[in-house]
């Protein structure tokens, strides 16, 4: 039995250890280890509820939009706040302009070099990947030109030596199985999706003044003033730009990001059998259709056993089947205690100890719900939207389905996209169902203010006595919660659960293992010494162990000494 341990994974957010035990080129045993100590919640402990959006995008630098909007949704939860259409709209459009950034930049910049071989693109023909990349989709910059232009990039950085991004790639790797016109063509791409990511994330900046770290959130609403006749404030001049972006935005996605995917996908079809892990999947409603959170533009729920006949809905703000169902279990994670806590409740004592294979090795904590771990994502998003009839996702994934069972020959279902590939295939689609949307939410922005509607807030009032709320969003990486006790108008208790907690959780009392490690199990090892299969179902998950892991002395005392592994 041999131990390959992978420390730290690379193009991922934060500090993520991955121990994996291989036998016969298969792993049997597997960890996954927070390896970050950092904090913000007990920071928010006696501040003021209307601050808390401030810090709680702070606890990472690439999720910080859906950490704002999801501490907003809790303080507006507790006091039983609706905020005006308009303000509904706004962060709608907010969330989903992130969301197709940071997917993009996901597959191409952060996984794609898992699948994609670098230097078998040099012995590419850009005449027959133009060929190819024609035959796929009509996108207008794949050219043949544009193809040799790539590929003289690319000798040009192999000939200076300093290969940059593409350093340290396991180039030639056994389980690199794409061709060179194949590897070209996902290059071209990987190069031209660094100007369409910049594109979503200039959405963001438009509406919320800055990115990363809105400032145009309030509880309550938004700061965005509008009237149309002032150059200042949001006015159809901005909000044009903004439908420019987005129609340049769904083109990428349409005909260069899921093209792409299904392309990679059926030369890999063997990866839809690796990596399903954990198949009870959570995710939660978002896009707000009216001013309480009663109806969404995307639907929440739960599947229990990877079965989508089990799904049982989400639908509402305040919902108290996801209320009351959420706990975490610190009994393997370097927390003071084995229990574990409803979120109003939760701790977080810190208590440092070496890696322990059988005590505790994370400083992630262990969600469960209902006493069970569960899988969040764009996979359980679709997978939750598919079981309940969504008319977007049922047809992005029916089209899907068909044209990866044409490519491969084989009759690929749900229970295919239960996967390392899957993942990947579902955060595809899902960008662009949130792209449709994002044109439905824009319309319905346009046709309010065209009625005379210019509402952007509701002032909250803070009673005497204890409130408890808390606010969900399904965020790019999936279901995040945040969990609020206001006491006389100060946060007493303040608790996030993100979705690289769920993910990346260690096992909890039970010796129920979390989705990482579940997912590993089984998956080939071809070469110790390279372990890339292990990368690519880690990183089809999108991890930010940034997010997972919050804890500081607010005095700034040293409180532990933390070795480093």
């Amino acid at each position: 039995m041999a131990r390959i341990v992978v420390d730290p994974v690379t193009r991922i957010e934060g500090h993520l250890r991955i121990d994996v035990e291989v036998n016969g080129g298969t792993v049997q045993k597997s960890w996954a280890s927070g390896q970050m100590w950092r904090g913000i919640e007990i920071i928010l402990q006696g501040r003021d509820p209307r601050d808390a959006w401030l810090f709680t995008q702070r606890f990472c630098g690439v999720c910080t939009t859906v950490h704002a909007i999801t501490s907003v949704r809790a303080v507006e939860n507790a006091l039983g706040l609706e905020i005006p259409m308009n303000a509904q709209y706004i962060r709608n459009m907010i969330l989903i302009a992130h969301a197709m950034h940071d997917h993009i930049v996901h597959f191409y910049h952060l996984s794609a070099l898992d699948w994609v071989d670098i230097t078998s693109a040099l012995q590419a023909d850009p005449v027959a990947t133009s060929r190819l990349a024609e035959s796929l989709s009509p996108w207008p910059y794949n050219s043949v030109q544009s193809m040799r232009a790539t590929k003289a990039k690319l000798e040009s950085i192999v000939a200076s030596g300093q290969l940059g991004i593409f350093a340290n790639g396991y180039w030639g790797h056994p389980a690199m199985k794409l061709p060179p016109e194949v590897n070209l063509l996902a290059v071209n791409h990987y190069l031209q999706a660094l100007d369409y990511q910049r594109k979503a994330n200039q959405i963001v900046t438009i509406l919320g003044s800055k990115t990363p770290n809105i400032q145009n959130l309030a509880v309550g609403g938004v700061v965005n003033a509008i009237n149309l006749d002032n150059q200042a404030t949001l006015n159809m001049t901005k909000l044009y730009q903004i439908k420019d972006l987005l129609d340049e935005v769904l083109a990428f996605v349409q005909q260069v990001y899921i093209p792409d995917i299904l392309a990679i996908g059926s030369l890999y079809p063997e990866w839809l059998g690796y990596g399903a892990g954990v198949k009870n999947y959570l995710a939660v409603p978002d896009l707000p259709l009216d001013t309480a959170g009663t109806q969404f533009d995307l639907m929440g729920g739960t599947i229990m056993n990877g079965d989508v006949s089990t799904v049982k809905p989400i639908s509402r703000f305040g919902d108290e089947y996801f209320r009351d169902n959420v706990e975490e279990s610190i009994a393997h994670s370097w927390y003071d205690g084995s229990d574990s806590r409803h979120p109003y409740d939760g701790e977080t004592v810190p208590n440092y100890t070496d890696f322990q294979d059988d005590g505790k090795y994370s400083w992630v904590k262990s969600p469960r719900f209902a006493g069970e771990p569960m899988q969040v994502g764009p996979l359980a998003q679709i997978l939750v939207g598919y079981a309940q009839g969504h008319e977007l996702t049922v047809k992005w994934v029916d089209t899907a389905l068909s044209e990866l069972s044409s490519r491969t020959g084989v009759n690929v279902g749900v229970g295919h996209v239960q996967s390392t590939l899957g993942r990947h295939a579902a955060r595809a689609l899902r960008c662009a169902i949130i792209g449709d949307l994002a044109l439905k939410h824009w319309g319905l922005l346009v046709e309010n203010i065209g009625s005379g509607d210019t509402d952007i807030f509701n002032a909250p009032v803070f009673p005497r006595g204890e409130q408890r709320g808390f606010g969900f969003h399904e965020a790019p990486r999936g279901a995040l919660s945040h969990w609020v006790v206001i006491e006389n108008g100060k946060i007493k208790n303040y608790q996030a659960v993100v979705p690289t907690t769920w993910n990346a959780s260690p096992r909890d009392a039970g010796g129920q293992i979390g989705p990482y490690e579940a997912s590993l199990l089984g998956n080939p090892v071809a070469d110790a010494e390279r372990p890339l299969e292990v990368l690519r179902t880690v990183h089809s998950f999108d991890p930010c162990l940034a997010c997972a892991i919050h804890t500081l002395d607010v005095d700034g005392n040293e409180i532990a000494k933390v070795r480093a592994l």
